[in-house]
């Protein structure tokens, strides 16, 4: 299958490059899958939407906590600007890290960021480079000296309003270098709504790194090689998952990042009332999901509208089919929805 069958038109003034000006007021497209009818609603009718299935569903969501792990600072050599997103922590010093114009950014290269650190990059590889700090750089610093990671489809620097509306209301375990942006949607008072109606939640954690949001660069689509992410599923979660299975109810996933967990963690069990069960703790995936993919525990999602050529985009199209997905698309750019991180979202039954 060819990348090129996932690409679409959308024009530019589309792409969100600001949240709603009120968190969970977002545009909703309700797409049923088997029959292709499509709904316009509104986020914060979500409730009510779920409530008239013939089952509550149980929601699982991601809550992973985006880290400020973009750090500008300047070339020592040559004053230059330089930009980097840390990924992972080799220790207290190092961090794995992509770097902004990467092809200049060698081993040996040093870099000052503001009075507060310097560093040197030892190692490169492919999209990564390996930058030793000469402090401790741990969590409590970025908040203090980093930046939000915003995607670099939204054409303008983050503001003091990203740190609170590129973060889910959920956000509890620190360590993405993106946001799980299908949760942006969600407030407080829409979650007290869904327990309300009697809908069930989880939470499971998925850092989100390159296995999300890096590009597909193969011609076909089975070329592509994913990069691991690491993700958590505690018992409560798991035994929430495996009883709404048994008992023949909806497990909504709120985004693909909650979408990848739960298929990478399942294991099939034809002897057990759910037809399997979900691994317990810590665990990685580099699952890359594209059409053909038999799913086994979600059957139905929330998820925002994703970008050409994607490997999310990809995801919901072996979800609900390749047609169906980019009519949906033509449809919502015809209405003028609003793309990507900080646009409007799809539920998908």
């Amino acid at each position: 299958m060819k990348t090129s069958d996932f690409f679409f038109d959308l024009p530019e003034n589309l792409i969100a490059q600001y949240p709603p000006e009120k968190r969970g007021m977002s545009r909703l497209v309700v797409l049923d899958r088997k029959s292709g009818l499509r709904e316009h609603r509104m986020t914060a009718e979500l409730p009510q939407i779920l409530s008239a299935w013939d089952k509550r569903p149980l929601l699982v969501f991601n809550n992973s906590k985006v880290r400020k792990a973009r750090l500008l600072g300047t070339s020592a050599e040559t004053g230059a600007k330089a930009e980097f997103l840390l990924l992972n922590k080799i220790d207290e010093y190092t961090w794995k890290a992509m770097a902004q114009r990467a092809k200049r950014r060698h081993p040996g290269s040093r870099y000052v960021f503001g009075d507060f650190a310097k560093g040197e990059i030892l190692a490169e590889d492919e999209e990564f480079r390996i930058l030793r700090f000469d402090r401790p750089i741990d969590d409590s610093w970025l908040d203090i000296h980093g930046h939000i990671p915003l995607p670099p489809y939204i054409k303008r620097d983050d503001t003091k309003t990203d740190s609170d509306r590129y973060q889910t209301v959920y956000a509890q375990n620190t360590g993405s270098a993106a946001a799980p942006t299908a949760g942006l949607h969600f407030t407080r008072e829409i979650l007290a709504d869904l327990e309300k109606h009697g809908m069930d939640t989880a939470f499971v954690t998925l850092h989100v790194g390159l296995g999300t949001f890096l590009p597909v660069r193969a011609s076909n689509i089975e070329d592509h090689t994913m990069h691991e992410e690491s993700f958590s599923i505690d018992e409560e979660t798991a035994a929430k998952i495996e009883k709404a299975k048994s008992e023949k109810r909806p497990v909504l996933a709120v985004g693909t990042t909650s979408v990848r967990t739960l298929e990478s963690a399942w294991i099939c069990d034809a002897g057990s009332p759910s037809g399997g069960y979900l691994k317990r703790g810590d665990g990685a995936t580099s699952i890359f999901i594209y059409p053909g993919y038999q799913f086994k525990v979600i059957d139905a999602m929330f998820t925002n509208f994703h970008t050409p050529g994607s490997t999310l985009l990809m995801l919901v199209s072996a979800f609900a089919g390749r047609e169906l997905i980019l009519e949906t698309y033509r449809e919502a750019v015809e209405k003028e929805y609003r793309f990507f991180s900080y646009g409007d979202a799809m539920l998908i039954k």
